[in-house]
C-alpha cells in the first residue's frame, strides 16, 4: 500500500484498540459500544467468537488461532459515498496478507466485492454493518475474520488458511499489519471522495476479469462475463445482450 496522503483524516494514533478474550462477535461488541456513545475509530479484537457471522447471517468459524477484528467508524462519509467502502476494506486486508504471505503462497486476489482469495480459495470473511444511532450519528462497523490456523470444512467455494499457505504467525502480528494498512487505505478512500483511486487499485488485484461468472441475486441468478467494475465500484456483467451494473450479489466462477 502506498504511503498515507498528507492531511489525511486518519493516522496510526487516530485509532484505539481493545483486545478481548471472548465475545459473541466483534461486530456486535462494536455496535453495542456505538449505542453507548463511543466516538468511533475503535478496533475490537477477540481471541474467540461464540457467535461469529458472515454475510446473509451465515455462521463463521471462530476458534482460537484466527484473527477476529472489527473497526467501529462513526459518520465516516456521507451516506451516498459509503457504497465503495467494502472495496477499500478489502484492499486493506489484501495489503495485510501480502505483507505476511511467503513467496511460495498461491496468488493473492480479490473477488468482487470484498472476498480476499489465495489461489482462488477464500481466506477471510468481511462483513460491513451500519446502524443509525439515537443521537443522529451513524455507526459503521467493518468486521474481518481471517483464517489463520482454522477454516470452515465445507462451503459453496474453496477455502484456505494462512497456515496452509506457509504462513505461521500470530493473530496479534497479523493485526498490526491490518491496523497499518487500514489506516492508509482509509486515507486513500478519502471519505468516499476518491472512489476512482480505490477502484483503480482494486482492479489491479482483481480476480477473474474477463471470465464467465454466475451472480446470485436475492430473486434470481444471472450468468455472463465479468467485465470488471465501474468507477463507482459496481460489478459490470456482460450478458451478451447488455452490460448490466450490479450493486450486490454473490459471485461464482464457472
Amino acid at each position: 500500500m502506498s504511503t498515507t496522503r498528507r492531511g489525511g483524516r486518519y493516522s496510526l494514533d487516530t485509532f484505539r484498540h481493545e483486545a478481548l478474550d471472548e465475545v459473541t462477535s466483534t461486530n456486535t461488541e462494536c455496535l453495542a459500544r456505538a449505542r453507548q456513545g463511543d466516538p468511533g475509530n475503535l478496533w475490537v479484537t477477540a481471541r474467540r467468537q461464540t457467535a461469529g457471522r458472515g454475510r446473509r447471517g451465515r455462521a463463521w468459524t471462530s476458534e482460537t488461532g484466527n484473527l477476529y477484528a472489527s473497526l467501529l467508524l462513526i459518520d465516516p462519509a456521507p451516506p451516498e459515498q459509503l457504497a465503495s467502502l467494502p472495496l477499500a476494506v478489502a484492499l486493506a486486508v489484501h495489503g495485510a496478507l501480502r505483507s505476511v504471505l511467503p513467496q511460495s503462497a498461491e496468488k493473492l486476489e480479490i473477488k468482487w466485492p470484498n472476498d480476499v482469495l489465495i489461489g482462488r480459495k477464500k481466506s477471510c470473511g468481511i462483513l460491513l454493518e451500519g446502524e443509525g444511532l439515537a443521537d443522529g450519528r451513524r455507526a459503521l462497523v467493518a468486521g474481518i475474520g481471517i483464517n489463520m490456523r482454522h477454516r470452515p470444512e465445507d462451503g459453496p467455494y474453496g477455502v484456505t488458511s494462512l497456515q496452509e499457505q506457509g504462513c505461521d504467525i500470530s493473530p496479534e502480528e497479523l493485526f498490526s499489519h491490518l491496523y497499518r494498512e487500514m489506516t492508509e487505505v482509509l486515507n486513500l478512500w478519502d471519505e468516499g471522495r476518491a472512489v476512482a483511486d480505490v477502484t483503480a487499485r482494486w482492479r489491479s488485484v482483481a480476480c477473474g476479469i474477463g471470465e464467465p461468472i454466475r451472480v446470485n441475486l436475492p430473486d434470481r441468478s444471472i450468468e455472463g462475463r465479468f467485465a470488471g467494475i465501474d468507477d463507482r465500484g459496481l460489478l459490470i456483467l456482460d450478458t451478451g445482450n447488455a452490460m448490466m451494473p450490479i450493486a450486490a450479489g454473490d459471485v461464482f466462477f464457472l
